[in-house]
């Protein structure tokens, strides 16, 4: 009888090099983490770091208890934050309709040059902060609740264009070509083919943009853009600790406020 144990073979998930070449890559991650570590840590002051808790629980002790009788004074700028956003989100919406229309490649007119036109707008909406738009547009048109507007406008373009782009591009192509077998006009396509398909997708791109814009418009007023933000600014500039803390607990009452509006509305669309 011939001993065939010397010639089994004994099976691995992967095979010694794919081992070796992940236990390389995981060498070189740790690797690059502890030289991101080292750049981003020398210049940092760790006896500053040590007494960070005893700090903390400093200024919560100057928090407590909150200033409830300053709640009336900030009624109306939490009317302005919610202008903001919503104005601002309705701005934006409407510049990003004709920007995603012409970022999907099903209904761009030239592929060639609209899209990638329309592309680098989303992009470059999407890459800078509203914060920094505010900033800039405080230095351009002055300060109050018009800045925080657009800034809020032109930070949502890039989001909601993007969203509704892809959405136009994942439109089923069963329905767009039986209406065009009906020998439709192209605005006749897009009204009866594409549109109805999207609006779903459209109303909670929308609704989900002005509950972030919310959020994001509250803090706007730390560069001059109106809204709650300049009391923030204003008490903290005096260290008025326990008029900061009605403003964190308003400001996430609000948010938690439009959090369950947004939810309830997208749940109702979609």
């Amino acid at each position: 009888m011939t001993d065939l144990s010397h010639h089994s073979q004994v099976w691995t998930y992967r095979t010694p090099r794919k081992r070796l070449f992940i236990w390389l890559g995981w060498l070189a991650l740790v690797a690059l983490f502890v030289w991101c570590w080292q750049i981003m840590t020398e210049t940092t002051i760790w006896m500053f770091v040590t007494d960070a808790p005893r700090q903390a629980a400093d200024m919560g002790g100057r928090m407590l208890p909150p200033r409830w009788a300053y709640l009336p004074e900030l009624m109306q700028p939490l009317w302005d934050t919610i202008n903001i956003a919503t104005l601002g989100t309705i701005g934006g919406v409407i510049m990003a309709v004709p920007v995603a229309f012409l970022a999907a490649r099903n209904t761009s007119p030239s592929v060639t040059f609209l899209r990638p036109v329309a592309l680098f707008i989303i992009v470059a909406s999407r890459s800078i902060n509203s914060l920094i738009w505010a900033l800039l547009l405080v230095a351009i048109i002055g300060p109050g609740l018009l800045a925080g507007i657009i800034a809020i406008a032109l930070r949502s373009i890039g989001f909601v264009g993007k969203l509704l782009y892809e959405a136009i591009e994942e439109t089923d192509k069963r329905q767009i070509e039986a209406i065009t077998a009906t020998g439709a006009s192209q605005a006749q396509i897009l009204s009866y083919g594409i549109v109805p398909q999207i609006m779903p997708a459209f109303w909670g791109i929308s609704v989900f943009r002005w509950d972030i814009n919310i959020r994001e418009s509250a803090i706007l007023g730390l560069v001059g853009a109106g809204g709650i933000g300049l009391k923030l600014n204003a008490s903290l500039a005096v260290l008025a600790w326990n008029q900061v803390a009605v403003i964190l607990l308003l400001i996430l009452g609000t948010v938690i406020v439009s959090e369950w509006v947004s939810a309830k509305v997208r749940h109702a669309i979609i």
